[in-house]
């Protein structure tokens, strides 16, 4: 009996038996591998003897003397506490071997992925906020970089309702060498967005035209603006005052706050875009989350490579000079002298200043310390300018501030990624000699803002990078057509020792000189203002076509089929690589591609944040 007693009272001491019944049919069923936490505290765990719930009026049967006990059943539950604390051990010291991994990887991604640092659930305070609050932190995008790109999306999305921080590696007012003109096609999407004033009270020069001057010769090309309002032309300016006038206009709106900090990662996880980490002037380094970052911080971006696939390309150099109080041959012109080896630009960038830039192919400059540029700018290139300039020329080059820009081109090919977009030169650069960059960064800014106006909340981060995937395909026919038109110009444009290139940029400039449609459809598309795929291929190969009559004349013979074959062979190499980089399908059949068609989920629509 003393044996019965302490086999009834072992549940109460936490431990476990199994038992044998000949007869006791009120006991519970076969016993269960489980561990659970009874009512009174005490938990059970292993071989569990498993409780059938009793009814109200049901009795517990007394454990009857015909009750068979397994000694060894209970010789080996004695271990259960031992094995419990083992697995529990074993269990504490894979999960650190485990977190330990998962830190290295984290590491290795942050080196390999270019700026994106990927958060764990308990990192320490370095990030410091708990991702599941992130949303509540009162920001609806976060723009990196304050450029023409990030001040004119800062103050469209700004005016739009959304709560925007900027943050800008440095807002003082920049001196640069490009983007300051402004094609009339870039004016019209300044003006869609509210933006037209601030081009106003920065002495910025009407640009109505080019003049195109080559072996002496030149002709005159108009921009086709009959149709527009008389307000609308080109505009060229120190892109400094451009950018500043832009900035300050966006500051003006209460929901719009700008930073001067250096982003020095994307917030990642899962793959999905937190924020950004990033150091604030003062050396503080802070975290800060939104739902949609936008990275827009130009053509030297750290951030880029972790949101698409970056294919660099530096054909030519850009030296660059101030003339000053020089007339220019045709006011309100921008001016392209097709010299030896490569375009020679000039434009007014104030009422008193002409920029000159001068393209060097390659990436090897003369160096201008020891004075070889100024002697080649003196030697090889001012005799190539037209008379009216020169003068000025040789003095802005002895005068000494002259200025190098590495000229880049980088088709847009994105890595869709939920919580963040590429926007601007961070994204697609091209050639800047038809300066058409800022115009497509503006279009790039129309498109977006239309796409995300039906939408209340950007806080279902996946369902928003699905449907603003449809933004690649929208941009492509005013993006790719700048884009291939500024590749194709330049290297038709370049000064070659084969006679078929030789042909096609004398044909060229000779189709652009016969005036009508053959100089205002080229122009029209080098504006912006007809920006179509379809136009500017018709047109390229026209002038390839126009180069082969011409050496059909007076009368054709072997070599001159030869050396027409040869154009075409050129011109086929010149522009289908270019289109090929931009996408066919994307650049001429837009509407074949199933994201173009994407509306927001009815979630995004209704719900308010």
């Amino acid at each position: 009996m003393k044996l019965a007693v302490i086999i009834q009272n072992l549940p109460q001491l936490g431990l476990t038996t199994t038992t044998s019944l000949r007869s006791s049919p009120s006991l519970s069923p076969p016993l269960s591998h489980s561990t659970r936490r009874l009512k009174n505290g005490s938990s059970t765990t292993g071989a569990t003897l498993t409780r059938r719930k009793k009814s109200k009026h049901e009795r517990a049967s007394p454990i009857s003397a015909g009750t068979v006990i397994m000694a060894p059943a209970i010789e080996l539950d004695r271990f259960i506490l031992a094995t419990f604390f083992a697995s529990l051990f074993a269990f504490v010291l894979v999960y650190v071997l485990r977190r330990s991994g998962f830190a290295r990887n984290s590491n290795r991604r942050k080196m390999n992925r270019g700026g994106l640092v990927v958060v764990a659930a308990s990192q320490n305070d370095a990030v410091s906020r708990d991702l599941d609050t992130e949303d509540d932190c009162g920001v609806d995008v976060i723009i990196v970089g304050a450029g023409v790109a990030g001040a004119a999306l800062a103050h469209t999305l700004g005016k739009e309702g959304r709560r925007v921080h900027v943050i800008e590696r440095d807002l003082s007012e920049q001196d640069r060498i490009v983007g300051e003109l402004l094609q009339p096609g870039g004016y019209l999407k300044l003006i869609e967005l509210g933006l037209e004033d601030c081009v106003k009270e920065i002495d910025a020069q009407r640009i109505l035209g080019y003049a195109l001057f080559k072996d002496g010769k030149h002709t005159q090309l108009s921009y086709p603006l009959e149709a527009f309002d008389s307000d609308v032309a080109g505009r060229s300016f120190h892109n400094g005052r451009f950018v500043q006038r832009m900035r300050e206009k966006a500051a003006t709106l209460s929901n719009v706050r700008l930073e001067q900090g250096t982003v020095t990662s994307l917030l990642e996880e899962n793959g999905t875009v937190k924020g950004v980490q990033y150091k604030t002037k003062e050396g503080n380094e802070l975290s800060l989350y939104a739902p949609l970052t936008v990275v827009c911080d130009g053509c030297f971006s750290n951030l880029r490579r972790s949101l698409c696939k970056p294919k660099v390309d530096v054909p030519s150099m850009f030296v660059g000079l101030v003339l000053e109080n020089c007339e220019l041959p045709f006011a309100n012109h921008g001016h392209v002298v097709l010299a030896d080896p490569s375009p020679i630009l000039l434009y007014p960038i104030s009422s008193y200043e002409v920029r000159c830039l001068v393209d060097v192919p390659g990436q090897k400059l003369p160096p201008i310390a020891n004075g070889e540029m100024a002697k080649y700018l003196k030697t090889q290139v001012a005799p190539q300018l037209p008379p009216e300039v020169r003068e000025a020329f040789i003095a802005a080059v002895e005068k000494g501030n002259i200025r190098t820009m590495p000229n880049r081109s980088m088709p847009a090919d994105p890595v869709p990624t939920p919580g963040a977009l590429l926007l601007g030169d961070a994204f697609n650069m091209r050639h800047p000699l038809t300066g058409g960059g800022m115009t497509v960064a503006l279009a790039d800014i129309v498109v977006l803002r239309d796409l995300l106006r039906p939408i209340h909340t950007l806080k279902d981060k996946e369902a928003l990078s699905k449907y603003i995937e449809s933004f690649y395909t929208l941009r492509k026919p005013v993006a790719s057509t700048i884009n291939t038109l500024a590749g194709a110009l330049y290297k038709v444009f370049l000064a070659s020792s084969d006679e078929a290139k030789t042909e096609m940029r004398e044909a060229c400039f000779d189709y652009l000189s016969l005036g009508g449609v053959c100089s205002s459809g080229p122009v029209a598309l080098l504006s912006g203002l007809n920006p179509r795929p379809l136009s500017l291929v018709l047109h390229f190969f026209a002038v390839a076509i126009y180069a082969v009559g011409r050496l059909m004349l007076p009368f054709p013979s072997i070599k001159s089929f030869w050396l027409g074959a040869r154009v075409i062979s050129s011109a086929s190499g010149i522009i289908f690589p270019i289109i090929k980089a931009e996408g066919v399908r994307k650049m001429f059949f837009p509407r074949t591609i199933a994201a173009i068609y994407r509306t927001p989920p009815p979630s995004m629509i209704h719900q308010t944040e």
